[in-house]
This record gives C-alpha cells, structure tokens and sequence, in this order.
C-alpha cells in the first residue's frame, strides 16, 4: 500500500509490511511527498514547554514552524481526508497560565474544525492553586466540511445505561451501544515501579493504544494510509496495523525511532490473540 513512499523518501530508518519509519524532520520530508497522499494524519508535535525531546522557541517563532507544517500536512491529505491534532497548554507571562496552544493557532488554521473532543486520562498532577490538570484536547479537522470519513458504529459505547429502553414498542437504542459523546475517558499511559502501564516505553509523553485506534477507526477505513509526522513511541504506528491500515511514521529522534521499531517488531511477532489486548506485547 506505501511501497512508492520510498521513491519520494528513500530507505526508510525501518520497515515492515504496509509500514515504514522515517528518522526525519518531518517538514523537510513532507515536502518531498506529493499531495492528497494519505487518508488520515494523527499527530501531536512538540508543546514547546522544555521537554527532553524539544528545544524551546520563541512563542511567535513555535507558531509559525506550527503554521508551516500544518500547511504541508494540508497539501498531503486527500480530499475526504482527516487531521487529528493534540497540543497541549503553555504559560505567557503576565497572560496566562495554561492556555491551550490550539487557541493560539485557530487562524493559521487551513483545515476545517468539526469538533474539539476532551481526553479525560484521570491522573496527573495536583494542584494547590488551581483546580488538578486532568484532560487534553484532540482537534478534529477535516479538508471537505460536507465530506469525510465518520465511522459512528465503529467507535460506539456498548456501555448503555438503559439498554432495553422502548418508543412506541421498539428499542430506542442502537444495539451496537451510545455515541462516546466528545469527552474520551481513557485511562493516560502510567510510569512508576509499582504503577506502570504495561504498554509503557520510555518515551517521556506516550499515548495509550486505546486512544489513537479510536480515532482511526472513526475517520479511516482498512486499507488506508496514516500518516503520523511525530510519531515518538510508535502508538500511532502500533493501533493502525492492528486496524489493517498502512502507516508512515516521521521522528527527528534517533532513538525513539528505535523505540518504536522495536515496538512493532514485538507486536508484529506475538501471537494474533495477544495482540488484541491493549499492552499486553509490551
């Protein structure tokens, strides 16, 4: 399915059937691709706050490397395509403590927005001035506002309150379960000696599986091609070959490229059945 990305980058840093792991800038790459590529891009870059795998910008300067690669990433998704798109907050001296980065891009913005969805991870750190950080935000973008990819059975909540609930004698909800609703309560990936997750890798900022494969199971379709340009521990990677899409993955970062090809070697020699359980090849 992506045995041409190799014509616009080259050997990938690894490769596996129907995916390939580029340690690349992600920018100058992109632009090697030609457009309306891939179905779907599900990222989350750098918050410019000073973590171990980023250097820190200047606010103005961070925005506009934002608006630059968000634009190469809207010249590559087809047109029924989709972005998913995670950042987190940053302080501003004398402004703000935590404001949401999206907010500060909402005009440099090519895609359409059809939604902000709340992940709701549940743990964290505590707060004695301010009420405790507990949810980050997806942007769910998308280049044609009238057509897109919105797999609503695929992604539905079997977790009905009232399951046998009728209408005029008929059962009024759908028995595949309840739309999830735009808050996503998923439990954040977990370190510690006694605490942590068993999909942990030492990634500093890693999603949980669960996370990533239901948005690509709500706006992608086997078969297709994801694209993730800061693909870090490989999450990205791992639910899309369990969903049967192709994925190409973009990391400036040598060893977590590593990490993540070690990952998916893995995974893609466990048994079917383990790989089914969230971690559970880690």
């Amino acid at each position: 399915m992506i045995g041409n990305i190799t014509n616009y980058l080259g050997k990938p840093f690894y490769e596996a059937p129907n995916c390939a792991i580029y340690n690349v800038d992600c920018l100058d790459a992109m632009r090697r691709i030609p457009e309306s590529f891939v179905d779907l891009i599900v990222t989350s870059p750098p918050y410019n706050i000073g973590k171990e795998y980023e250097q820190i910008l200047p606010l103005d300067d961070y925005l506009s490397w934002c608006e630059k690669w968000i634009a190469e990433v809207y010249r590559l998704t087809k047109c029924g395509g989709a972005f998913w798109l995670n950042l987190g907050y940053i302080s501003i001296p004398n402004r703000s403590k935590a404001i949401p980065l999206s907010y500060l891009l909402w005009n440099r913005m090519p895609f359409f927005l059809v939604q902000e969805i709340v992940w709701n991870y549940g743990a964290g750190v505590a707060g004695k001035r301010f009420f405790s950080p507990r949810n980050e935000k997806f942007l769910w973008y998308v280049k044609d506002s009238l057509s897109y990819t919105f797999n609503l059975d695929e992604v539905r909540d079997p977790n009905v309150k009232y399951p046998n609930q009728k209408k005029n004698g008929k059962i009024k909800v759908n028995s595949l379960g309840k739309n999830p609703s735009d808050v996503w309560q998923i439990p954040k990936v977990t370190s510690g000696t006694n605490r942590s997750s068993r999909e942990r890798t030492p990634h500093p900022a890693q999603f949980p599986r669960a996370l990533i494969e239901r948005i690509i199971k709500a706006s992608s379709n086997i078969g297709e091609i994801i694209l993730d340009p800061f693909i870090g521990s490989g999450t990205t990677a791992i639910a899309a070959l369990q969903l049967d899409r192709s994925v190409v993955g973009m990391e400036v970062n040598t060893g977590y490229c590593q990490i993540t090809a070690d990952r998916i070697e893995r995974f893609l020699t466990a048994p079917q059945q383990m790989r089914l359980l969230e971690g559970e090849f880690e």
